[in-house]
């Protein structure tokens, strides 16, 4: 089965779009679930969401207030592992902005498979095919800068996008890495959560794979909820914790990563 984990907060302008671009592949995809975590929003996006309960399977969890990305996802994902029946079980996370387009899951699931199994696959910018269109210099030149130092300091072959948010998770790889970090599963208490849950999946040995991504940053409604210095700094401090953990670990066994 197919879960799909969007992370909201006040996005009421995008994620009926959103929904609705997910409803459109029923014949494409396989059975599936939507489910929404309503991060505190205050404005109507847990309404949109309960509209779009009458047409498709959508889960809505919700926060009384606030809690960041990281806790969205930490939460999405129990309830994800709490569900998924079997180790073959996909979870598929995305914005719920708008920004990632579903159109793009088929050919994720069919990566999943062929040419042959991995755990993880990255809807990536930076594969051929892939670029982003609407977004500032500044957050280009940034999110470049974060990967390069990411794949020299960690380097996984075949990754070229550190902090896209837009995979293809197995559930067989997700509970091994949340019986590996227990609490610590999520410890970033910002938007580096992407780039953490990857890299402490590159500790465990998954086997990774991109296909292209074309950001469409043009499509969102709202503001970034982006804390550009704070988010900077939750970068560094976790670079620091994943660089002490490889090395006070000894060396993975090699599990043929793609």
């Amino acid at each position: 089965m197919l879960y799909f984990l969007l992370p909201a907060y006040n996005e009421e302008a995008g994620i009926g779009t959103l929904l609705d671009k997910i409803r459109a592949l029923d014949r494409d995809i396989p059975p599936y679930q939507v489910l929404v975590v309503d991060d505190g929003s205050t404005d109507d996006t847990a309404a949109r969401v309960q509209e779009k309960q009458k047409q498709m399977p959508v889960k809505l969890i919700k926060h009384n207030a606030n809690q960041g990305l990281p806790a969205s996802l930490r939460d999405g994902i129990a309830a994800f592992l709490e569900s998924a029946a079997a180790d073959t079980d996909v979870l598929v996370t995305m914005d719920a902005d708008d920004t990632h387009e579903p159109y793009l899951v088929p050919e994720m699931l069919r990566s999943l498979e062929f040419p042959s199994s991995v755990d993880l696959v990255i809807a990536s910018r930076y594969q051929k095919g892939g670029r982003e269109i609407g977004l500032s210099f500044a957050r280009r030149l940034m999110s470049r800068a974060v990967n390069l130092t990411l794949k020299t300091l960690f380097d996984i072959p075949g990754v070229t996008d550190y902090t896209s948010g837009f995979r293809a998770y197995r559930a067989g790889a997700l509970r091994r890495l949340a019986r590996q970090y227990g609490d610590r599963l999520i410890e970033a208490t910002t938007f580096s959560v992407t780039a953490e849950l990857l890299l402490k999946m590159r500790g465990i040995g998954v086997r990774v794979r991109e296909v292209p991504l074309v950001l469409r940053y043009d499509q969102k409604k709202g503001r970034s909820k982006m804390k550009v210095l704070r988010t900077i700094f939750d970068y560094c401090r976790m670079i620091l914790r994943m660089t002490t953990s490889v090395r006070s670990r000894p060396e993975p066994e090699d599990t043929g990563q793609v």
